[in-house]
C-alpha cells in the first residue's frame, strides 16, 4: 500500500494493493492500523455513497463546526476529485490538488478537516463512497462556488450539472467568517 503526500500538507493519495487473478480481484479498502501508519488516523463514524451522471460536479463542500476528515474512493466510473485548502491562515490557502479516482485504479484521497472537497464525473456515471470522521450537519455546511476565480480550479468541463444548492454557492471571499483555521 502506498501513501502519497500532495502539495497540500495532510492531503494524501492512497494506492492500495490490488490482488488480481482469473476470478477478479481483492483489495483492502480500509485497515485502521495501516492507514494510521500512512497518516490517516480516523476514527470514521459515517460512510456515504453517491451516484451521479456524467458532467455532474458535487462541491465544493466543507463543514465549519463539525469538520470532517474524509477518505474518498470511486466504486464505479471515473471522477476528477478536487481538494482545496480553505484555511485563510494557511500558507497554501486557496491552493488545490486534483486526482482521478476510478473503479479501475482503486485510488483513494484523504481530505483532512479544513479543506473543501468536490468531484466531477468523467464517465457516463460514477459512484463514490467516502468515510467521514464526524456526522454530517446540513446547517453547518460551507458551500463554495465550483468556479470561484480566486481558487482557479481547472475543471475538465465548462457547463456542469449542479444541484440547486451548488448553483447558489458563494465565492470563498464572501465566507471568510465561516472558514476554518489551521488551529481548528
Amino acid at each position: 500500500m502506498k501513501f502519497i503526500p500532495t502539495k497540500l500538507a495532510g492531503v494524501i493519495i492512497v494506492e492500495p494493493k490490488v490482488f488480481r487473478d482469473a476470478r477478479g480481484f481483492f483489495v483492502e479498502t480500509y485497515r485502521a492500523d495501516q492507514y494510521a501508519l500512512g497518516g490517516i488516523g480516523g476514527p470514521f463514524v459515517q460512510d456515504n455513497q453517491s451516484r451521479s451522471v456524467s458532467g455532474t460536479i458535487r462541491g465544493l463542500h466543507a463543514q465549519r463546526y463539525h469538520p470532517q476528515d474524509k477518505l474518498v474512493r470511486a466504486l464505479a466510473g471515473r471522477v476528477f476529485d478536487v481538494v482545496v485548502d480553505i484555511r485563510p491562515d494557511s500558507t497554501t490557502y486557496k491552493e488545490w490538488v486534483a486526482v482521478e479516482l476510478s473503479a479501475e485504479n482503486f485510488r483513494q484521497i484523504y481530505v483532512p478537516r479544513g479543506f473543501a472537497h468536490g468531484v466531477c464525473v468523467l464517465s457516463e456515471f460514477a459512484e463514490i463512497e467516502y468515510k467521514c470522521s464526524d456526522f454530517y450537519d446540513p446547517d453547518d455546511e460551507i458551500r463554495i462556488m465550483w468556479n470561484d476565480r480566486a481558487i482557479g480550479i481547472e475543471w475538465p468541463i465548462a457547463n456542469p450539472v449542479l444541484s440547486a444548492k451548488d448553483r447558489d454557492a458563494r465565492p470563498l471571499a464572501e465566507q471568510l467568517g465561516l472558514l476554518p483555521s489551521v488551529q481548528d
